[in-house]
């Protein structure tokens, strides 16, 4: 007998259906956090053409505006881009590179990042979607050369000031992006995952100054939308189980379902048969018969 009483267990996030949409005839960017990495490997394995952060692990909202730029310009990176990676390490790198792009050699270094950038500027150019995932609002600015930095590359902590990008900062950056691309639609997000290094009360304000941004900025310009990957792992998903070992970190499990949120409100239904064949293909190709 059905209970007339039905108790709650789940408070949904309501999202209107999303404006910009998504369709597998289109070529999308993906920037930002390493939620971005995450989200962006599934969409690749089911079949969308996607080109995710060709610098790296882009996390604050300015660093992501400097990484546009570069994309729309094209400009080729140079010996005065270089700095050798810190704790030792005797790697090379640059400020707009997660450590992943170090090599043994300043020259090697620039020579694989010009040619990464050549191919990730020309697929920008060509692409008509760009999917944008703030991690924080904190950035970290290098004293002497006077710039925020993607990444601080383990050099000493003195050299650089923790600031946190005020929300008119974060919607001047997030609207001077939109202005370098008129002819591209956005989607923007906010990371669920917790940074929890900044203390749990730095990392709510940062969130917030990200979201404050995002809306300041959605009124003025038609061609953004916003989905709520934050609000969906903190209001349905509001359970440990669903973070990984760290306790920061959506699990696989959660990335797989606000991945698929995110294809509920972005692709149209007339190509929910395609993403199933592709997905059912995929999981074809990953399994490994037995011998």
């Amino acid at each position: 007998m059905k209970s007339v009483f039905m108790m709650k267990l789940q408070t949904p996030v309501a999202d209107v259906k999303c404006k910009t949409g998504i369709s597998y005839s289109d070529k999308m960017m993906m920037l930002g956090s390493c939620f971005t990495d995450s989200i962006g490997e599934l969409l690749g394995n089911y079949g969308f053409d996607v080109c995710r952060n060709p610098f790296g692990t882009l996390y604050n909202p300015l660093s992501i505006a400097d990484s546009v730029e570069r994309l729309v310009s094209g400009r080729n990176y140079t010996s005065e881009d270089v700095v050798q990676l810190g704790a030792g390490s005797g790697l090379f790198c640059s400020f707009s590179h997660g450590t992943l792009s170090a090599r043994d050699t300043a020259e090697e270094f620039l020579r694989e990042a010009n040619e990464r950038l050549a191919v990730a500027s020309a697929f920008f150019s060509s692409c008509n979607k760009v999917i944008i995932t703030l991690g924080t609002a904190w950035c970290y600015l290098h004293r002497e050369r006077d710039v925020v930095v993607s990444n601080c590359l383990k050099r000493d902590a003195r050299e650089f000031e923790r600031q946190l990008c005020p929300v008119g900062r974060v919607a001047e950056a997030l609207a001077g992006i939109m202005g370098m691309c008129p002819d591209k639609k956005f989607i923007f997000t906010v990371s669920p995952i917790r940074h929890f290094r900044d203390g749990a009360h730095a990392n709510q304000i940062s969130k917030s100054t990200l979201l404050l941004g995002v809306e300041q900025v959605l009124g003025n310009f038609p061609q953004a939308d916003y989905f709520p990957s934050y609000e969906i792992m903190n209001d349905e998903l509001r359970d440990y189980r669903f973070y990984a070992e760290d306790m920061c970190h959506p699990s696989q499990q959660a990335v797989g379902y606000i991945c698929e949120r995110f294809l509920d409100w972005a692709l149209p239904e007339c190509e929910h048969v395609t993403l199933m064949e592709n997905i059912r293909k995929w999981k074809v190709s990953r399994h490994r018969p037995m011998h």
